[in-house]
């Protein structure tokens, strides 16, 4: 018989949306610590990545960056309670953001939007937020081998106004189709999914398997590429997020690969003001240049 977990689950992530945010920050401190302890798979991947992205800086700083970068981390899990079950002045209170005026401009002109959302922390939270704003978006979606969790992720993500959730299965026609109709896109460029279309583009010096779907999607459609930074501040528990401007002649004349790395090049423009804010945890070079090895 299997067990129906997603009572138990709504339960949990409810309570965490009733809670206060000293008590969230309280909780993620503690699940945090608990993280580092007991998965020593996902300390290994943080911290490699850590040393091959800043080869200069001290261990002793990494380490400190590795130790933050897990609170960070639990703080947005348990923050998931807030976005899928807390009362909506809560998310607001919760999610500053600045740069609405730059889509406000872009839907009154009726441009084709692609969200460029870097994998920062912050992402999911920055997603809810822009839901608020957005009567209609779609999002890449990666379903979760676990029923139960799929269910509850899945309704947390839609919980307001209209958003299309495309499987990653799907690849990014399903996103292209709800571009084309005019309804913005949030899109992640930045993941190693070892799919037809990727290329080895430098990523903090490290060759990394890329997508080129923005630079590619941009111009065949003429889309306007915003990006979304988002940080955590763990003493407040509010994310500051920035809509920032359109990328300007992007890609303009440059081939996608070219616009592809200076994509890398500006996401790590944004990390390197906060480094524990990126999440680290994903392992970036799993895929390597034939004839290199393994990193992790």
């Amino acid at each position: 018989m299997t067990l129906n977990k997603l009572p138990l689950l709504r339960s949990v992530f409810s309570y965490f949306g009733r809670c206060s945010p000293a008590t969230r920050r309280r909780w993620a401190h503690v699940l945090g610590w608990l993280t580092r302890k007991l998965l020593r798979s996902r300390v290994h991947i943080v911290r490699t990545n850590l040393a091959l992205c800043f080869p200069k800086h001290s261990e002793q700083e990494r380490e400190a960056w590795l130790r933050q970068h897990f609170h960070l981390l639990a703080l947005s899990v348990v923050d998931r309670g807030l976005c899928w079950f807390g009362p909506k002045d809560a998310i607001l209170d919760a999610t500053p953001i600045t740069g609405l005026e730059h889509l406000d401009a872009l839907l009154k002109a009726r441009r084709k939007i692609i969200l460029l959302a870097p994998h920062f922390i912050g992402l999911d939270a920055a997603a809810t937020r822009l839901t608020l704003f957005l009567s209609e978006s779609a999002t890449m979606y990666t379903p979760q081998s676990d029923s139960d969790v799929d269910t509850l992720v899945r309704e947390g993500r839609g919980r307001f106004n209209t958003v299309h959730l495309v499987s990653r299965h799907a690849g990014v026609r399903g996103l292209i189709r709800h571009l084309r109709n005019g309804i913005p896109v949030y899109y992640l460029p930045d993941m190693d999914f070892r799919e037809t279309g990727s290329v080895f583009v430098p990523f903090f010096g490290v060759p990394a398997a890329t997508l080129l779907a923005t630079a590619q999607i941009a111009k065949a459609w003429d889309a306007a590429v915003v990006p979304i930074v988002s940080r955590l501040d763990t003493a407040t528990g509010r994310y500051a997020i920035e809509v920032l401007p359109p990328l300007a002649d992007f890609p303009g004349e440059q081939s996608a690969e070219d616009a592809t790395a200076r994509l890398n090049k500006l996401i790590e423009q944004w990390i390197r003001v906060d480094p524990p804010q990126y999440y680290w945890v994903h392992r970036r070079f799993k895929t390597r240049p034939e004839g290199e090895p393994r990193i992790y």
